[in-house]
């Protein structure tokens, strides 16, 4: 049977290791050691507790749902606001990323600077989630 790192798990999970670790130690999902020490939770309970996660709903941070693939997470750094347009930009790690939106869809967002987002990129477009 296959086992999963905790990390790998997480990554399967949509969550940081950090959450899957602390799931682990909470007696959540169950793990067991390898010969080198290394915690792994076997295929079958990872299985089994990402059915449950899913009917349980979004936990403390809100799953968005996008077909957007290529996200950069990242902080609001400018606004431009024009009377009808905006112009904003995310450092996304060492990426600046800049977008060209509505005035209208920043307001909605509630986009200022110093507020975490997230720029996603398809094809020649930039899609912004507020986190």
């Amino acid at each position: 049977m296959q086992s999963y790192t905790i990390g790998q798990a997480a990554r399967l999970l949509g969550v940081s290791p950090d959450t899957a670790r602390r799931w682990a130690d909470a007696g959540r999902v169950t793990t067991h050691r390898d010969e080198s020490g290394k915690r792994l939770i076997d295929g079958k309970d990872l299985a089994a507790f990402s059915v449950e996660l899913a009917k349980s709903g979004p936990g403390e941070e809100d799953t968005s749902y996008t077909s957007v693939r290529n996200a950069f997470p990242g902080i609001v750094t400018a606004i431009k606001l024009g009377d009808v347009a905006a112009q904003v930009e995310i450092q996304a790690g060492p990426h600046r990323l800049v977008s060209l939106l509505t005035r209208e869809a920043v307001e909605e967002l509630a986009l200022e600077v110093g507020v975490e987002a997230t720029a996603r990129v398809k094809s020649t477009n930039v899609h912004i989630d507020r986190v």
